[in-house]
């Protein structure tokens, strides 16, 4: 596959300058093109040829970035995104793969200062929002390369298409800063249009006899119903699900590629499983009727872009699953199914075999289970594929290279690690049997912190992340005409919910009922007090209990669908 043409290259490197009134974007990478004005008031954008004069005292601060990632559109005001920090994490069909390591808002919203003080507060809200976005794990780039599309699919690509810009070539469901692109497409600054992908990418390299071979790993999260693990469950009407993810093997020696896709996605129902303090709360089917219409979308649109699907269904078949299980069986009835092939080039770049089908794997979160499952896939693939290029014999295995073994298991653990962490913020669980291929006592500690680690995070954290999501996303539309839940009135249980509050009462309430416990012998009064406190914390945290949802940190963009 060619470089993009010298006109549509992208600047790989740029100083940004800090102007009071503006901020200036200068390419440094040899390019003589112009320069990308932000003015700080109202983000308008201009292509100028110098850096302007100062008009204040003040020096402008002056800092390196490698690339736009976009501008979003709040109420008073624009933010700029930028990478601040990258990293080279290996090459793409030959081309470099860089991590973004640190990105940074800037904020141009001057004209705040004018505006009325209910909208002063939204707006606060909403960039508070910003600063956990510029946290968002697993964000990719390539200065050369459309990371979006899988190895067939840019093998496929006219030449047409192939001089089109990179965010032109993107696959729409994989480009994570679809929305914060609009402005700078709509002022046609292609140079500056850096796409930026959701997921994970893992290589190594390994030697087997005379054979070098390079074995790369890359995953490409679904834009179109993107989510925290509680809050992005099942599918929409449309049919897309939540953690829908791509992940491409591909291994590379002697001037042949060979590709293989699997995908992961949620059960695609409509379904929520909304926390409410317990450890596991209850899954709800919503709309029960629309189930076969939702599913038939859901496998209509996978068909489409991957031919033949084989669905592979992990889900437990009993209790709250079970009946998730049971309703995905009766949907998935009137569709059918069938077998896996895979793409494989010879050294003059010309396709051998097309992948015709796909693999698609779920079980409740689509991680734990389904990385375990799509690493065993995975495994049996590569060494077909090994075979057909005359690297194993007919009884030759993976497992019989130790380090090649090993270096294959650590592939798909930080794999399922990376998407395990953007969905549900730890590492995978059965982790170890993935990396070790059993059940170690490590492995078994590591699964209960985390599983404890997703409690506190479902809980606590992922409402105010999922908003972010929402925000960067543009599935929220900021207007003044909306406003978040929590600046509207509320009354009722909601006005005084506090976990925080509640649960030092709680604690407060027993600490005193044990300090009266053990002054009953000198004085029996003690023994009402203590009774007192434990029954003033037994009722609070039966309340708390009972009201588990409202204590809970949920999403105030969106609220649960019913």
């Amino acid at each position: 596959m060619d470089k993009a043409d010298l006109a549509q290259k992208l600047y790989n490197k740029m100083r940004l300058w800090e102007f009071p009134d503006q901020y200036v974007v200068e390419p440094t990478d040899g390019s003589s093109a112009s320069l990308l004005a932000i003015n700080r008031v109202d983000g308008s954008i201009k292509l100028i040829d110098d850096i302007p004069q100062s008009t204040s005292l003040r020096v402008p601060k002056i800092r390196t970035i490698y690339g736009v990632v976009g501008m979003l559109k709040l109420l008073a005001g624009s933010y700029l995104f930028v990478i601040t920090e990258r990293e080279c994490v290996g090459s793409y069909l030959g081309y470099p793969i860089f991590k973004i390591t640190s990105m940074k808002v800037f904020p141009c919203d001057h004209s705040l200062k004018n505006s009325p003080e209910e909208q002063k507060k939204m707006e606060n809200e909403f960039s508070r929002l910003l600063n956990v976005a510029e946290r968002t794990p697993g964000l990719y780039f390539s200065y050369d390369v459309n990371i979006t599309l899988s190895g067939q699919r840019l093998h496929d690509l006219g030449d047409e298409s192939k001089s089109l810009p990179l965010w032109r070539q993107a696959d729409p469901r994989f480009l994570w800063n679809s929305y914060m692109l609009e402005v700078l497409i709509d002022n046609k600054l292609d140079p500056y249009l850096l796409p930026v992908m959701q997921g994970t990418f893992q290589s190594f390299q390994a030697a087997i006899g005379k054979d070098i071979l390079d074995v790369a790993l890359i995953a490409r999260r679904c834009t179109r119903r993107t989510g925290t693990r509680m809050w992005r469950r099942g599918a929409d009407s449309d049919g897309f699900v939540a953690n829908f993810v791509e992940t491409e093997q591909i291994v590379q020696l002697n001037g042949y590629t060979a590709s293989f896709i699997q995908i992961r996605g949620s059960i695609p129902l409509l379904w929520d499983q909304i926390v409410d303090l317990t450890y596991k709360p209850k899954f709800e089917i919503v709309r029960p009727e629309e189930a076969p219409r939702v599913a038939e979308r859901h496998f209509l649109d996978l068909r489409k872009k991957y031919g033949n699907v084989l669905a592979v269904d992990l889900v437990n078949k009993h209790g709250g699953e079970g009946r998730l299980c049971e309703k995905f069986g009766q949907a998935m009835e009137p569709l059918a199914s069938d077998d896996v092939r895979y793409l494989l080039l010879n050294e003059k770049g010309e396709k051998v075999e097309g992948q015709v089908g796909v693999v698609r794997t779920n079980c409740i979160d689509c991680l734990d289970r389904t990385n375990v499952t799509q690493s065993m896939i995975a495994r049996k693939m590569l060494e077909y594929q090994l075979r057909r290029l005359g690297v194993f014999d007919a009884e030759e295995t993976i497992s019989t290279h130790p380090n090649f073994d090993d270096s294959f298991k650590i592939l798909w653990a930080n794999h399922g690690d990376d998407i395990s962490i953007q969905y549900s913020g730890t590492p995978a669980l059965k982790g170890d049997f993935v990396r070790c291929g059993q059940r170690t006592i490590q492995g078994v500690v590591n699964d209960g912190w985390n599983a404890l680690m997703r409690y506190y995070l479902n809980n606590f954290c992922d409402g105010t992340k999922q908003d972010a999501i929402d925000l960067l996303q543009g599935h929220y539309i900021v207007s003044v005409s909306r406003s978040m839940t929590p600046t509207a009135q509320k009354g009722g249980v909601e006005a005084m919910a506090s976990f925080p509050l509640a649960f030092s009462l709680i604690m407060t309430g027993f600490l005193f009922a044990t300090m009266s416990l053990r002054r009953v012998r000198y004085d029996m009064w003690n023994l009402l007090f203590s009774m007192m406190w434990a029954s003033m914390s037994l009722v609070i945290a039966a309340f708390v209990r009972a009201n588990g949802r409202v204590f809970c940190n949920r999403p105030r963009l969106h609220q649960p669908r019913r």
